[in-house]
């Protein structure tokens, strides 16, 4: 070796090291020992089960050959001739006659031989397993270790105070107004860098959580505060000339209940919300024939809006889901009434349910209205979102948000499909 290289100091793995990899080797021969017994086991039983299928088939066919049918109502026995060193298998009739007695020594010693050897194949094959089956298990228990032994090690490590003053001192510099990623946590310390990527993705996910929250709260004071404004006006107009003039005051009676309606609505919209986010609402399931649910809300969908045409479409499966139904229905209701929304008057909504390729449930609504733009599909659920075209439709933005969440709770998920000027169908697809 030249003198200008460096040698490489010998690292000794750590005493506790040993003794994990001690205890992981005992516990690899455990495992190692409990499949072999399972195995051995089986093949036991299986062998077992040879022995008197076999026993049974020779005596059936014995039976079958010299009487040329087999009468349940006959008796039947083996017996030992201990002079002759000779096993019979005789078969008596109901009279007890002597039907027939044959010798079964011989078909016995082939059968033991027979199970002898298959019992040799048998443990020869295990033998031969037993060095690929160790492998495995400790293949499968290779990131087990891993992880056990870094979290070991990380429970040894001991930080200097200096270490915890970097720590600290990066955690000061961190501002609430901070966005993105754009200024990530750095400590400066590789032994700290485990801990500054755990508290980087903390960072990212808690401005996420806040900006999510900023903008809930900034849409929902900007549709609140058109109603207000409103509600405002027409109640000075009442004051400054709807005590005299009737039709000023009846017109401004009717705009004030409309938009307080409105305002209400959107209260309970929120507040649906944000129980939901908060854990407040729980989901009381029961078994919901899907046939029926939508039975229903076709019936009543025909019965409130008679400016469309309903359509509906039912499997002859009943197809019976575990799910909320009040919330359930309260989903495909949303959808329904952005469907007769959107679509223009004695055009036709077909309502319909069945199962995926997949065998999952399914419950659609499709539209013949103004459709969306293939950009807009992922933003749909979004709360308060609202294209363009629709902006001058009566509507808060939280239905489809409120379909989502209702949905999500049930474990399952929407299929969108929306074409411009050609229509909408949306489906709700529910596990089994």
């Amino acid at each position: 070796m030249s003198s200008n290289q460096k040698r490489i100091p010998y690292r000794r793995r750590p005493v506790w090291a040993a003794d994990h990899q001690r205890n992981m080797t005992s516990i690899t021969r455990k495992l190692h020992w409990h499949w072999m017994r399972k195995r051995l086991t089986g093949f036991l039983k299986t062998d077992l089960l040879l022995i008197v299928l076999a026993v049974l088939g020779w005596c059936a066919g014995q039976e079958y050959t010299r009487l040329g049918t087999i009468q349940i109502e006959n008796s039947r026995n083996i017996f030992v001739l201990s002079s002759a060193r000779q096993i019979y298998y005789q078969v008596r009739s109901p009279e007890n006659e002597i039907l027939f007695s044959v010798p079964s020594r011989d078909p016995l010693i082939v059968l033991a031989a027979v199970v002898n050897i298959l019992l040799i194949l048998q443990l020869l094959g295990l033998l031969f397993s037993y060095f690929g089956e160790g492998h495995r298990i400790r293949r499968i228990l290779a990131p087990i270790n891993e992880m056990a032994l870094k979290a070991d090690e990380l429970s040894r490590m001991s930080f200097s105070e200096e270490k915890f003053h970097l720590i600290e001192d990066a955690i000061d510099q961190i501002h609430p107004d901070q966005t993105g990623a754009e200024k990530p946590l750095s400590f400066g310390d590789s032994d700290l860098s485990g801990v500054e990527a755990a508290m980087n993705n903390l960072l990212l996910r808690m401005r996420e959580t806040y900006r999510q929250q900023a903008r809930f709260v900034n849409d929902a004071s900007h549709e609140l505060r058109t109603p207000i404004a409103v509600i405002q006006g027409y109640a000075n107009m009442l004051d400054r000339w709807g005590k005299t003039d009737e039709k000023v005051l009846e017109e401004g009676i009717a705009a004030i209940k409309n938009e307080s309606e409105h305002m209400n609505h959107l209260v309970e919209q929120l507040l649906f919300l944000a129980r939901g986010d908060s854990g407040k609402t729980s989901l009381a399931i029961a078994e919901v024939s899907v046939k029926d649910l939508m039975q229903e809300i076709y019936e009543e969908s025909f019965m409130i809006d008679e400016k469309h045409r309903y359509r509906l479409k039912l499997p002859e499966d009943p197809l019976k889901i575990q799910a909320d139904p009040a919330l359930l229905k309260q989903a495909v209701r949303i959808l329904v009434d952005n469907a007769a929304k959107y679509t223009p008057e004695s055009e036709e909504i077909q309502l319909s349910a069945g199962k995926t390729d997949r065998g999952d449930p399914y419950l659609q609504v499709q539209d013949m209205g103004i459709g969306m733009a293939e950009s807009e599909i992922p933003h749909v659920f979004e709360r308060f979102f609202r294209s363009d075209e629709v902006r001058s439709q009566a509507g808060t933005g939280l239905g489809l948000s409120i379909a989502k969440w209702i949905v999500d709770k049930h474990g399952g998920h929407f299929e969108v499909l929306s074409r411009t000027e050609l229509g909408t169908r949306i489906r709700i697809i529910l596990p089994q």
